[in-house]
């Protein structure tokens, strides 16, 4: 992605919030005007924006030539469009989790004039992309099975975030719930269809391509979606907090985190009985215990085999893709994240 591609995506969304804070549909004065552009900054553009920008991206792969300025523009609006619907999926859930940090600031519910207005912020937000659809999109001929695109993701990723809330019960903590299996269907729901299949759909609609064709294309790409969660899940515990821009809280929020999973996998009678005496606790001599066990399982080594079979995994299903437009799009998104350190 070229940085001259970049600040043409980022005025995109200086667009499009100006069309939102003046939308006809709504008698705006200065201070709802002023919320919600500050609540839009706070929210929406703060991220690393793969998602937005892999549609830019994944356009201009399938066509295989530079674009125009009109291209630009609708690939960069669908991209922002997902942007969007990350920021109110991630408002939301910062409440849910009662989480602190997002993206290395305070969440949004977390400021003192915020509180729980973030939760109609969160209703805002998700009420921002059909307005943005309708406004650019509404004579194109995809227009509604973008609509349609956006519904259906939408639908898996707060499905996905049911079975993790019901599954993470803190009243009833019972880890003999978690399994390898259970975490795929999490992640598959709650995070790939939204992060991983949602931007290359977008270009594919785009594009003129009829989406029931390619189904292998979103296969592949829920499996990259899976790989992304478990570099996450391990990340959590692993990784250096100034480098993700989080504090990790699996472990004193019950998580049914990959590492956990595996933990319970490998672990000896004793061990397993190390997991249930901590894990979920919030103080911090019990989630030293669990990462003390990490350690002792290698759970470091076990992910990186994970790491290197998935890969050569993914680069087989791609490789046996019929179009190399599609597998150019498809290994940019491998590359994006293989090893990733955030």
């Amino acid at each position: 992605m070229s940085t001259d591609l970049k600040s043409k995506f980022l005025k995109v969304y200086d667009t499009l919030k100006s069309e939102l804070i003046n939308d006809p549909a709504f008698e705006f004065d200065d201070d709802s005007r002023q919320w919600i552009e500050k609540m839009l900054d706070y929210n929406v553009p703060g991220g690393k924006l793969n998602r937005g920008l892999s549609v830019v991206d994944s356009y201009q792969l399938l066509k295989g030539g530079e674009l125009t300025d009109d291209e630009i523009f609708l690939s960069s609006a669908l991209g922002w469009c997902i942007e969007w619907l990350q920021a109110y999926f991630l408002v939301l859930d910062d409440i849910m989790d009662e989480s602190h940090t997002r993206r290395g600031q305070p969440c949004w519910f977390r400021l003192p004039k915020v509180g729980m207005i973030a939760a109609n912020d969160g209703i805002l937000l998700r009420n921002h992309v059909p307005r943005i659809l309708k406004n650019h999109f509404r004579g194109k001929p995809y227009y509604v099975d973008l609509v349609d695109l956006f519904n259906e993701v939408e639908f898996q990723t707060a499905s996905g975030q049911m079975i993790d809330l019901i599954t993470t019960l803190v009243g009833e903590k019972d880890l003999s719930k978690y399994s390898l299996s259970v975490h795929r269907r999490i992640v598959q729901y709650k995070t790939a269809y939204y992060s991983f299949y949602l931007p290359v759909a977008c270009a594919l609609l785009m594009f003129g391509e009829d989406l029931d064709k390619h189904v292998e294309v979103k296969n592949v790409l829920v499996e990259m979606g899976t790989y992304f969660q478990v570099q996450d899940d391990y990340l959590d515990c692993f990784g250096t907090p100034e480098v993700i821009g989080k504090i990790g809280t699996d472990i004193e929020d019950f998580k049914c985190s990959w590492l956990v999973v595996k933990a319970l996998e490998l672990a000896n009678e004793e061990q397993k009985k190390v997991l249930h005496e901590n894990y979920g606790k919030k103080d911090p001599a019990s989630v030293a215990k669990v990462k003390e066990l990490y350690h002792a399982l290698n759970l470091q080594a076990v992910f990186e085999d994970y790491e290197a079979t998935s890969y050569k995994k993914l680069i087989t299903s791609i490789e046996n893709h019929p179009s190399k437009a599609v597998q150019a799009v498809l290994k940019s998104f491998l590359g994006k994240i293989y090893k990733r350190q955030k």
